[in-house]
């Protein structure tokens, strides 16, 4: 079985979604950009994550919504299972990489862009953790608990990866990220009528 498969899948994960660990890479990638991914260096001392604040998915399950209130009731949301300190790694947003357009996944971030001005991006639609499940805090909360930020792996490798923000986390709360304004123009959302 390849590396990057769980054979154990989380609670609520659905059937049309592969689970997976690792990045894969996609074909669109070509080779000095998959190059640069994988080992574009050593992790910085301001990127290199302590054996201590590696992400660790216990902090974190998947949940369904039934808040009627919420953008996303009867969905599922991302929480937490425990405390979860100021300024940590919560965990990877793991996906496919790839530089083509994506234009109807909801599910694709923007990992890098080239000094040539190529995108690169991963989208967990198809395949993805437990990060895919990170809802915006637009209509949930004043403001988001969690922040995206890259972040080079002991490996060298680059990630997108979900980060608790500047408060701590309590147990139960649900993880909110902000998607961007460019996020919801893309998709004209009604629920979001101020992106001043």
């Amino acid at each position: 079985m390849p590396r990057n498969v769980s054979t154990r899948l989380p609670a609520h994960w659905p059937d049309n979604v592969r689970y997976i660990n690792e990045l894969i890479y996609h074909s669109s990638v070509p080779k000095h950009i998959r190059d640069f991914l994988l080992s574009g260096g050593p992790p910085s001392v301001s990127q290199s994550v302590s054996a201590s604040n590696r992400p660790q998915k216990s902090t974190v399950v998947i949940q369904r919504i039934s808040d009627p209130s919420h953008p996303a009731n009867g969905q599922h949301g991302l929480f937490a299972t425990k405390k979860i300190p100021p300024r940590t790694l919560i965990l990877d947003y793991i996906g496919e990489v790839h530089c083509d357009e994506r234009p109807e996944s909801d599910y694709d971030l923007s990992l890098h862009r080239t000094p040539d001005n190529i995108s690169v991006g991963v989208d967990a639609h198809s395949a993805g953790n437990e990060a895919r499940f990170v809802n915006d805090y637009r209509g949930v909360k004043s403001r988001p608990n969690a922040i995206f930020q890259e972040r080079r792996t002991d490996r060298g490798e680059l990630r997108m990866s979900v980060w608790s923000g500047s408060e701590t986390i309590k147990k139960g709360d649900e993880l909110l990220v902000s998607y961007g304004k460019s996020w919801w123009r893309a998709r004209q959302h009604p629920d979001v009528c101020d992106l001043q």
